[in-house]
C-alpha cells in the first residue's frame, strides 16, 4: 500500500543539488518487521536484491557507510580489508544516528550530516540498471540508476557480502 506523496528529505535534496534523476517511492513501513529491507521489497513488489540496505560500521574506529542487498549479510572481515584496516564492527544505533542525522530504519547514504566513505557490495549491483536505497525516512525509498548511485557517492564497489 503506497503512502501519500512524500516530502523532500536531506537525501532527496542532495540528489536534486547533484542533478541526479530519481524517483521517491513511499511504502507502508512496518517497524516490527524482522528485516526492514525485505519488508520494503515486499511492500514495493520488487526483488529483495533490488533494495540496498544502508548499514553504518566503523573500521579501526572510523565510520563507514555500507550498502548491500537486503537479502545478503555483510562479512566484517571484508569491510576491514576494503578499508585497509584491521577490525570492523557495526555502529550502535545512537552513534549511527548522530553521524548521519537520520533515525535507524531511515538512514540514507545521501544527505548525511557527516560525509563518510561508502562501500557498495559488488554482487548486490549484479547488472541492475536501477536500484533502491533509503530516502532518508522510514517507509521511503529512492530509485535511481546504479551508475548514478556509485558516482554520486564516490563509492568503492567491492565484495562485502558473505559467500
Amino acid at each position: 500500500m503506497a503512502k501519500a506523496t512524500p516530502r523532500a528529505t536531506p537525501a532527496s535534496r542532495a540528489l536534486d543539488k547533484a542533478g541526479i534523476a530519481y524517483a521517491m517511492v513511499a511504502y507502508a513501513y512496518d517497524a516490527e518487521a524482522p528485516r526492514i529491507g525485505l519488508q520494503a521489497a515486499d511492500a514495493l513488489g520488487v526483488e529483495p536484491g533490488c533494495i540496498l540496505k544502508t548499514l553504518m560500521a566503523a573500521v579501526d574506529g572510523q565510520p563507514v557507510c555500507l550498502l548491500v542487498a537486503s537479502d545478503k549479510e555483510v562479512a566484517m572481515k571484508r569491510v576491514a580489508s576494503a578499508m585497509g584496516g584491521k577490525a570492523a564492527a557495526m555502529l550502535k544505533p545512537p552513534e549511527a544516528e548522530r553521524i548521519t542525522g537520520y533515525h535507524v530504519g531511515g538512514i540514507s547514504p545521501f544527505g548525511a550530516k557527516r560525509r563518510v566513505p561508502v562501500l557498495i557490495d559488488e554482487g548486490s549491483l549484479a547488472d541492475r540498471p536501477e536500484i533502491h536505497v533509503n530516502g532518508g525516512g522510514r517507509g521511503l525509498q529512492l530509485r535511481l540508476a546504479t551508475t548514478d548511485l556509485v558516482a554520486a557517492l564516490q563509492a568503492q564497489v567491492v565484495v562485502l557480502a558473505e559467500q
